[in-house]
């Protein structure tokens, strides 16, 4: 079996480095990895530090490069239809998710009946979350609008996630090849999940950790993104 892992990334230079380091020094067991970075047309450094770890790395990590900014869901999708792994999962750039809890997600795959996993923010430890921020403010605000956000979905699609907008969305190779994804940027989140549902797939959950950052220290998704949201979803379910 292996394991896609696809990181989009726009000028995360300071995380970046450490990021793919992490990603590469977990281990699977029998599971092999692939890195498809996507490069989103990044002017701080980003695409040189992927650049020098694809060339550290030949036939484990693979770069894409867009020469400007079109956005997350352009930058995922585009990673996707490179993967060539079984089972295929979404990492941020930004070290906010722990890449070591990638066994636990391929721990429920282990089931053949399982289809999709997300890691689960919520079901990971409160106090550990809310812990790793300074910025409390900011930390609040993002996660209430990530509980009104997943509140709708499963009001609209008659499901039971305790965190849609998590970053850990992880499928087999044949569940993304029915799906028709086209977002450009954050909605891509709401997207694959209302088209998942939409089909009648069970989204199984896993506990992960999470270490936030504040907004001052560069986290990009903003409350026009969590409207944009709460639109995508409301839209996909009665289109």
């Amino acid at each position: 079996m292996k394991l896609s892992i696809v990181i989009p990334f726009y000028n995360e230079a300071a995380t970046l480095g450490a990021l793919l380091e992490k990603v590469l020094a977990v281990r699977l067991g029998g599971v092999s990895k692939e890195i498809v970075a996507v490069n989103d047309g990044s002017r701080d450094g980003s695409a040189e530090i992927a650049q020098r770890f694809a060339r550290e790395q030949p036939g484990v990590i693979r770069l894409l490069s867009f020469p400007t900014n079109g956005g997350k869901g352009r930058a995922v999708i585009a990673g996707m239809r490179q993967a060539s792994g079984d089972i295929i999962i979404i990492q941020d750039a930004d070290l906010e998710y722990e890449p070591e809890d990638y066994r636990l997600i391929l721990r429920a795959y282990e089931d053949p009946a399982v289809k999709v996993v997300f890691g689960s923010r919520i079901l990971g430890s409160q106090q550990h979350l809310e812990n790793g921020t300074s910025d409390r403010y900011s930390y609040r605000r993002y996660y209430w609008g990530g509980r009104l956000v997943t509140m709708a979905a499963n009001l609209l699609y008659a499901a039971h996630l305790t965190d849609e907008p998590t970053c850990y969305k992880s499928l087999r190779r044949e569940v993304l090849n029915e799906l028709d994804l086209n977002s450009q940027g954050f909605e891509f989140c709401p997207e694959i999940t209302s088209k998942l549902l939409r089909r009648g797939y069970r989204i199984v959950e896993v506990p992960i950790r999470y270490n936030p950052r504040s907004f001052a220290e560069g986290k990009k998704i903003r409350y026009t993104d969590g409207l944009r949201a709460l639109w995508t979803l409301l839209w996909l379910r009665f289109k």
